[in-house]
């Protein structure tokens, strides 16, 4: 069973995402409510589907639930578009991509405060989750549209997802 190493060192970072600190895992999901940045990419195929990955049950945050197609923490140290292409490569073997940005915001749950870094991209084969995610499959925007709310998918997801992709 893999386990989320709650002693990796994050960046705290303001508002703006300039780095005024680090804390581990741990300390940002403790409810302490460090922001500390993250990136998401969403990856659509031609159809204009949404692929969406599997978050496995030994997660520390909404274990079982389909969440952004790519999303992870920036390593101390580490600029966004480095972690971006790292966690797309980790966690669907996509490498050669052209992310676009969409947007930056802050995203707060009652566990933590993340500094989200969302970027989209289209591509033209089915991405291969890797062993840290429990699979992912493309989703038309209308059965999305339709799960909404019903506890399928993560709140951040469903939050970004409105904020991003609502008609």
């Amino acid at each position: 069973m893999n386990k989320d190493n709650a002693n990796e060192i994050f960046p705290i970072v303001d508002e703006s995402g300039n780095v005024i600190g680090k804390a581990t895992r741990g300390e940002c999901h403790s409810g302490l409510k460090l922001l500390h940045p993250v990136v998401h990419l969403h990856v659509f195929n031609k159809a204009g589907e949404l692929y969406l990955q599997k978050r496995p049950e030994w997660k520390d945050i909404q274990p079982g639930k389909w969440d952004t197609s790519v999303g992870g923490h920036i390593d101390y140290g580490e600029n966004v578009a480095d972690a971006l292409m790292r966690e797309a490569r980790e966690e669907l073997g996509l490498s050669d991509i052209q992310p676009e940005f969409m947007a930056m915001y802050v995203f707060e749950s009652d566990r933590e405060r993340e500094l989200v870094n969302a970027y989209r991209t289209v591509v033209d084969r089915v991405p291969q989750p890797s062993d840290e995610l429990d699979g992912g499959r493309f989703w038309t925007l209308a059965e999305i549209r339709e799960n909404l709310g019903c506890g399928v998918f993560t709140p951040n997801f469903e939050s970004e997802f409105k904020k991003l992709f609502s008609e």
